[in-house]
């Protein structure tokens, strides 16, 4: 097709390369200002978690930015000489890391099952699965505390890891198990008939492909384990609580004390953003790139 100064011979203008430019331009700015902006709260954070006490009374976070002299680590230092917030932030990996490799596990083998195992009353099995989805999570707090009582779990670390891992499962499996089933049911034929028993091909084909929405998973779920406070506060004592009830127990009885709420806030809020941002480039990988053409 011929063009005149540019312009398709049927009339239509096609978008040159300045227009283009230019277009990409404002949205890589509109982004950048999104990312400012909701970056802003955990910068402001920081700066507060470095100035003393009698600076951040006095004046805003922002006036760091001018006189950056006012910074210090002696937050950091003091916070770490607290040997019960020191304590919690371990409860609170303890906590969170084995309730996230334990749903993802659970979920990523009750997955497999549903999607592509045929036993008897599968379907059944997976409508009761979703239904508990639409379970809030207040009403099962009571009955799973007399639960947790009379079975000696109350106040300790596995209760609240057990809490954790039951209450996520029905979620994780739900989409583990919708994600497998779209995988192409020639891929786990042939690798039948190549000979690969069943735990074969969950391990070597399906893990591998389902890497990102597992990733995905595993973030999700971290998250929401590292961030509660309601089951914690309910489940666990003082000696197993983690990070956000030992936090809340400072501003109930120190009121404003700022010296120690903001750098223990900030090392609440740093783990996740470490974690999210080591395993986002799961996000960005094909379901099936490269396995079938």
């Amino acid at each position: 097709m011929t063009t005149v100064h540019g312009t398709p011979a049927s009339g239509r203008r096609t978008r040159t390369g300045p227009v283009k430019w230019l277009s990409r331009g404002v949205i890589q700015a509109f982004l950048l200002v999104i990312g400012l902006i909701w970056l802003t709260p955990a910068a402001g954070l920081f700066l507060s978690s470095l100035r003393t006490e009698e600076a951040n009374a006095s004046s805003g976070w922002w006036t760091a930015l001018t006189t950056p002299g006012q910074l210090s680590l002696d937050n950091y230092a003091s916070l770490l000489k607290d040997s019960g917030i020191v304590q919690a932030f371990w409860n609170t990996v303890l906590i969170s890391v084995p309730t996230t490799v334990a749903v993802v596990v659970i979920a990523a083998l009750a997955g497999y099952a549903f999607a592509w195992m045929d036993f008897p009353g599968r379907d059944w099995v997976f409508l009761v699965v979703v239904a508990m989805l639409v379970v809030p999570v207040q009403i099962g707090l009571l009955p799973v505390a007399k639960l947790f009582g009379a079975l000696g779990l109350f106040g300790s670390i596995p209760g609240v890891v057990l809490f954790h891992t039951a209450y996520g499962l029905p979620f994780a499996i739900f989409l583990l198990r919708n994600y497998f089933a779209e995988i192409p049911k020639e891929m786990l034929e042939a690798a039948r008939m190549d000979g690969g028993g069943e735990w074969r091909i969950f391990s070597q084909l399906v893990l591998p492909l389902g890497r990102p929405a597992i990733a995905s998973l595993a973030i999700f779920q971290f998250l929401w384990v590292w961030n509660d406070m309601l089951v914690a506060l309910l489940f666990a004592d003082n000696e197993s609580q983690p990070l956000t009830v030992a936090l809340q127990s400072q501003m109930r009885q120190f009121g404003s004390n700022i010296g120690v709420l903001a750098p223990g806030a900030f090392l609440s809020l740093i783990v996740p953003l470490i974690v999210f941002f080591a395993f986002q480039r799961h996000f960005v990988q094909g379901i099936m790139a490269g396995s079938v053409k």
